[in-house]
């Protein structure tokens, strides 16, 4: 079955999520993604766990069905290899540190005579464009402290306490929009016969995801307060504890949904007209009264009784799941969205990618061991089995 990046072949120099989260999604649709990685120790990312039989959870997760391959690409003879790479490459990714792609001569003016029609997709903390540097350029960047300095912590936690994002958001933003980014410039390739460089910035990423908050404080007014797990500007929205001691979570969009709310599931018909609660605007303010209601009426009700009455009304609501209902999830189950894959430590459960397309099934091969693929790649690329035992004794791989 024909898959719609077969044939293209990304050299990927990367570490932690970012990158790899975008290359591995390349793969998914069928790209041979060659991941780049330091002899020795490789992606930095595989030593931050071992939770999956002994491997980095951060890891299986972002580079199934890749190849990789160690380099040393300070030496002149990993240099060599890197070009020979290069020459059959449609998509060279790299996350290294700002700069640090221009001194090893993969910038994309560095490339572009020799290879014009190589995408060149640089991502970093606050944009590594030459021309445009701005001041934050060389700063280190992890995942919280985008989160901090996009504001999303501002808006996220509770009153008295901001609170991180349970994943690695900022990461996984650049690494979508990197995606993204590379399929249009494929697409665009395909118009002009040319490559392009394409500049993600984890700092943009993230703002982009910030516009409602930006939007509404917008002009000086007030921005949305720290909430916890409720919405900081619809209510109710937002988990509410059943006479049983489990937490429904749940959320009202209109109007239409107060009043339905009021007569059906609360059981109160009265409150649908009470003028502290009469719009959205009130009952934002009115929260604590709005509460002090609600968690009334379902303390006399377990939380399948909460439910069931709010799904008879039409209201959307959800269970509080943790990590291990996730795992056992009917909706996935029913679904079929998980399968295996092959890693070092053998095999795993992962979950098929989103999107289901009826025209091909996602590529989901094995989770590479560090360099495994590394005499195989130089075999390709004319290298004989002696200068390979060589390179290996001098360092280079």
């Amino acid at each position: 079955m024909t898959r719609p990046l077969d044939g293209i072949t990304v050299v990927t120099l990367e570490h932690a999520i970012a990158a790899p989260f975008c290359t591995r999604q390349l793969a998914d649709l069928g790209a041979r993604v060659i991941k780049v990685e330091r002899p020795g120790s490789g992606d930095f990312a595989r030593a931050y766990d071992e939770r999956v039989k002994g491997l980095a959870s951060h890891f299986v997760w972002t580079n199934r069905s890749k190849e990789s391959v160690t380099l040393d690409v300070k030496h002149p003879d990993a240099q060599a290899v890197l070009a020979k790479l290069l020459e059959s490459a449609d998509v060279l990714v790299q996350n290294l540190a700002p700069g640090a792609a221009a001194r090893l001569g993969l910038s994309f003016e560095a490339l572009h005579e020799k290879h014009p029609r190589l995408i060149v997709c640089d991502i970093s903390g606050y944009g590594d464009d030459p021309t445009q540097p701005g001041p934050y350029r060389d700063k280190k960047a992890y995942d919280l402290l985008i989160q901090s300095e996009s504001g999303f912590l501002s808006v996220t936690g509770t009153p008295d306490e901001p609170a991180k994002a349970g994943c690695s958001i900022a990461d996984i933003s650049a690494g979508m929009y990197a995606y993204s980014s590379i399929l249009a410039a494929l697409l665009q390739r395909g118009k002009t016969g040319k490559g392009s460089r394409i500049d993600v910035s984890m700092l943009e990423s993230m703002v982009e995801w910030m516009n409602y908050p930006l939007y509404y404080a917008f002009d000086g007014a007030t921005p949305p307060s720290r909430a916890g797990a409720a919405h900081a500007t619809i209510y109710p929205y937002g988990p509410f504890p059943a006479g049983d001691g489990r937490t429904v979570m749940l959320g009202l969009q209109n109007e239409r949904e107060w009043g339905v709310f009021c007569r059906q599931v609360l059981k109160q018909p009265a409150l649908e007209s009470d003028e502290r609660f009469s719009a959205n605007s009130k009952r934002a303010a009115n929260r604590d009264a709005l509460r002090a209601l609600i968690i009334e009426a379902f303390g006399a009700l377990t939380a399948e009784q909460v439910m069931q009455r709010l799904d008879e009304a039409q209201i959307a609501n959800a269970r509080v799941n943790d990590m291990h209902d996730v795992w056992q999830h009917p909706q996935l189950q029913a679904r079929q969205r998980w399968t295996e894959v092959a890693t070092p430590r053998g095999a795993i459960p992962a979950l098929l990618p989103p999107g289901r397309n009826d025209a091909y099934t996602p590529r989901m091969d094995a989770v590479p061991g560090l360099g495994q693929h590394t005499d195989a790649i130089l075999g390709e690329l004319g290298f004989s089995v002696e200068r390979i035992a060589a390179m290996r004794r001098d360092g280079a791989l």
